[in-house]
């Protein structure tokens, strides 16, 4: 029947009305943003919105379809992660554990010292050759399970002997497990960080077992992204042990040698071991210190809060370092207790530097260093021509759809533009909701599905002409036309939405967004094609009753 109920006039109306309104910031995107990222500012600072809040009124929706890389320009950065670097800190944080575990057997194994190791290894050195089997057995004792759903109940690590030396290696179940661990970490810190720059949809996915690509549309440059997530910003509390001439003197095994950021030709001598590390910071916020001078807050969790609290108040008068990616940048002497676990850090900071120390403190240290495989700079120029080349194809491709339909099918054809149109508005509206990034190959899908938005459309008016040439009556021409068409309409729809899920699923980048949109091509275009058409032809009818239809 070509009737409809006053709830599905209502429901189809609603739709159409609802995707316009939701679209509509989208006609108007420079203006919207800026809006849009003054209200934002304001947000932050707690102070009154800028004149550009007033672009856009704030009782309108203003979500905007995210443009991707390609064509908003940005930075562009293919890393490769050193996971091997976290192996030496593993077996480093064994060190003390061994120690103790031998020296617990007192004279079976003698004097406990440690020698240098190879990559990858701990080697300690026993005073008695004879104890040997025992110093393996203490330290075997102190293994644990590889936390990894792959472990299969594997230790972490491996001991063995050679001939006084006892010879400690991670097992490799753990180097896989804290590879793992690593990369997971690692993408959450450059995420937090890349976030905490308040740009808008970046792209931030791991390739391989060791990479990860980074692309963050609206940013000035590469290096400005660098500066960003480039730094390892692995803060560390260390007690100094003193001063020394140079970086090849006084470093030993349980201290390390590290030079002074502010005091050029210094290098202080501290303990290896960290008594607060930035792993328990919770908060740092750039500040003035009591000169003026650019400076960042910090605050510890309640367990780094009570180490701090405990070394200072057991060491007032001694100087403490804190490091940052192996420099000293402050070495302050200890005036007294500091209880509650918060301090300041003092430099050469300028208000730019301070503000982006407090930026990777808050996000986390990476957990190792990163090498830049691949950096590349889109200009605004370059996204603004995509731009401008995909917007001119989409007008052709619907200019032409739309005269070629009123030349085959005149008044029916005149309907199916008007579901062209609303599809395109419909896909515009999904794609805000969604908080999809559209790129090149996006808007690529987006000229393909106004070919075949109207694949439907002429289906529909086919069968119509058929049933026409049978001698029935319009209305019941019109039904069956609608009727008839729909499976073959399905069907077809139906594997090219397989076809966009697969690609989705075993695609990345570009190629998503091209499965993205043809995606919601369809649905938009099974919508305006079967409902929205038959919607308009139906009430056209009824108002109209015409004896006969040309279609």
């Amino acid at each position: 029947m070509l009737n409809f109920s006053l709830w599905q006039r209502i429901l189809i109306i609603g739709i159409c009305l609802v995707g316009i309104v939701i679209a509509l910031p989208n006609a108007f995107y420079d203006r919207v943003e800026r809006a849009n990222d003054a209200r934002e500012l304001a947000a932050r600072s707690g102070e009154p919105a800028g004149p550009d809040a007033a672009l856009w009124p704030s009782w309108l929706p203003s979500g905007l379809v995210s443009l991707g890389l390609d064509l908003r320009g940005g930075a562009h950065l293919l890393v490769e992660v050193a996971t091997e670097d976290v192996y030496a800190d593993r077996l480093e944080g064994f060190w003390p554990e061994v120690r103790d575990a031998l020296r617990a057997l007192g004279a079976e194994v003698g004097s406990v010292r440690r020698v240098e190791s190879g990559p990858g290894e701990l080697r300690v050195r026993i005073g008695n050759p004879a104890g040997a089997n025992a110093a393996v057995e203490a330290v075997r004792g102190l293994s644990q399970p590889v936390f990894s759903l792959t472990g299969g109940g594997t230790r972490d690590i491996a001991v063995s002997a050679e001939g006084d030396e006892i010879v400690v290696t991670l097992t490799a179940a753990e180097m896989a497990a804290i590879d793992e661990r690593t990369m997971q970490q690692s993408l959450e810190i450059i995420r937090r960080r890349v976030d905490e720059t308040g740009t808008r949809e970046p792209t931030i996915q791991r390739q391989g077992s060791d990479r990860i690509l980074i692309q963050v549309p609206g940013i000035g440059s590469a290096e400005e992204l660098l500066d960003i997530i480039g730094r390892t910003a692995r803060l560390t509390f260390h007690p100094v042990v003193g001063r020394t001439a140079g970086p090849g003197t006084g470093q030993g095994f349980d201290t390390v040698v590290y030079p002074s950021v502010d005091e050029e030709g210094i290098f202080y001598e501290l303990e290896r071991r960290a008594v607060v590390s930035g792993d328990q910071l919770v908060d740092a916020q750039p500040t003035f210190d009591q000169n003026g001078r650019p400076a960042v807050n910090f605050r510890f969790n309640a367990q780094g809060g009570a180490a701090f609290g405990r070394y200072t108040a057991e060491n007032i008068g001694s100087p403490f370092a804190i490091v940052l990616d192996e420099e000293v940048i402050s070495a302050p002497v200890i005036q007294s207790h500091i209880p509650g676990g918060t301090g300041i850090i003092t430099g050469n900071f300028t208000v730019e530097e301070a503000n982006q120390l407090a930026i990777l403190l808050r996000s986390g240290a990476l957990p190792a260093e990163i090498t830049i495989l691949e950096q590349r700079t889109v200009g605004p120029e370059l996204g603004q021509d995509s731009i401008d080349a995909g917007r001119f194809a989409a007008i052709v491709a619907f200019v032409a759809v739309a005269i070629f339909m009123v030349a085959v099918y005149g008044m029916f054809g005149m309907v199916a533009n008007v579901a062209l149109t609303m599809n395109l508005i419909l896909m515009m509206a999904l794609l805000t909701l969604l908080g999809a990034t559209l790129t090149m190959p996006g808007i690529a899908g987006i000229v393909l599905t106004i070919g075949m938005a109207v694949d439907a459309n002429v289906l529909i008016f086919e069968r119509i002409r058929e049933e026409l040439k049978s001698a029935k009556g319009p209305a019941r021409a019109i039904q069956l036309g609608f009727d008839k068409a729909f499976s073959s309409i399905f069907d077809a729809n139906l594997t090219t939405v397989i076809v966009a899920f697969i690609l989705y699923m075993l695609g990345s980048g570009p190629v998503r967004g091209f499965a993205v949109t043809l995606a919601l091509g369809i649905f938009c275009s099974f919508f305006t094609a079967i409902y929205l058409s038959r919607f308009i032809i139906a009430t056209w009818y009824d108002r109209r009753r015409p004896k006969t239809v040309t279609v």
